[in-house]
């Protein structure tokens, strides 16, 4: 191998991390080909084997994908999507440890979710797409549930996701949006909305970029904070966990979640079962060297769903291998740039260690479901 060309943001901590990677590995300083120059048409330069990473929050970036404004605003992401494919297809055909295609997909809620739940995947209910806030409700009446996720289906972070519970004469939406001008921003922290109209100007300003909306899945707790886990998958074998842990529906980490302890949540729900549901989940996305599960333990700790599936969910400082694994010691980045190097050259994706379907990190039990491909 000679090395490797990041797609990113220069002086993201992402890029830096894997640079740091890179040379503890014995790997040259890969090249950095920054998004601005895939979204703007500039020529490209790769050497090496090709990852792609987050375009994060850079301004410059975001105003090519969604346009110009607040990169901390919510909403344009039906326009981010489709610049990001229109990237994305620039990069096709060189060897890469992430597959175009399928980054699309885990980009796109609604296909992302339809995926998995074909291939037998443990997910939460979908209530199928909705038009806005009174389309909503009405679809909520008609199944005959009360608390739901409504998700942008283009959206990461959090942006944008309403956790709505709804009673008699009583509704409560959680959200990191705020009003913001005659729009919404996001916010570091969490808030309640009580107010219907508020709620409902909220949902229709996010309708118009697409919405996937999903029953609620009753999250198991610790200490009295829910939890769920965040759990990183490298060429088809889980390397990585982490307990994201909160008071709020939403356990994000940069929406003031809390690291819990791993021991605790794995002396209590199927260890075995958990890593098997993640690992089933990274094999519908054969082609790509990383994904990142977010996995969702329930009430009772016995049943498990995914929540999302994330083609960047990577970056988390500190964190090292699990306990047996071939990434035992070795952070997120380092577990990837060895896992590449044991192949012999640059290869397409799908030629990487654990990506085979023969390789027995990807058996999964009979589910009655076809497994993904």
């Amino acid at each position: 191998m000679t090395g490797f060309t990041i797609v990113g943001t220069p002086g993201d901590r992402r890029v830096e991390a894997f640079a740091a990677a890179c040379a503890s590995s014995g790997v040259s300083r890969p090249r950095l080909l920054p998004w601005t120059d895939v979204l703007s048409g500039a020529p490209l330069e790769v050497d090496g084997l090709l990852r792609i990473d987050s375009p994060g929050e850079a301004a410059e970036a975001d105003a090519l994908l969604r346009g110009p404004g607040d990169p901390a605003r919510v909403g344009g992401g039906a326009r981010w999507y489709r610049t990001l494919l229109g990237g994305l297809e620039r990069l096709r055909g060189f060897p890469s440890t992430g597959d175009v295609d399928e980054i699309a997909v885990m980009f796109d809620k609604r296909a992302c979710h339809a995926r998995l739940s074909e291939a037998g995947v443990p997910v939460p209910v979908s209530l199928g797409p909705v038009g806005g806030y009174r389309g909503l409700r009405e679809r909520m009446a008609e199944r005959r549930v009360h608390h739901v996720f409504v998700k942008p289906a283009h959206g990461s972070s959090a942006s944008g996701v309403v956790a709505l519970r709804t009673a008699p004469g009583r509704i409560k939406a959680v959200s990191s949006a705020v009003p913001h001008g005659d729009g919404w921003r996001n916010s570091l922290r969490v808030r309640a909305y009580t107010s219907e109209p508020e709620v409902a100007r909220l949902v229709d300003a996010l309708a118009p970029d697409g919405l996937h909306v999903e029953q609620w899945f009753p999250k198991a707790a610790l200490d009295g904070r829910l939890l769920d886990l965040r759990v990183v998958v490298v060429a088809g074998e889980p390397t990585h966990a982490v307990v994201r842990t909160s008071t709020a529906p939403m356990t994000n980490l940069h929406l003031g979640g809390a690291r819990g302890d791993l021991e605790a949540v794995r002396a209590r729900v199927d260890w075995p079962e958990a890593m098997s549901v993640c690992a089933r989940a990274a094999a519908c996305f054969p082609r790509s060297l990383i994904v990142a599960v977010d996995l969702m333990i329930g009430l009772g700790w016995r049943r498990l769903a995914v929540a999302e599936v994330n083609a960047f969910g990577d970056l988390l400082p500190g964190l090292t291998g699990l306990p047996g694994t071939s990434a035992e010691g070795l952070d997120t980045y380092t577990a990837q740039v060895r896992a590449a190097l044991r192949t012999s050259s640059p290869k397409p994706p799908d030629a990487f260690p654990g990506t085979s379907h023969h390789d027995h990190r990807n058996t999964v039990p009979a589910t009655g479901k076809t497994p993904c491909p």
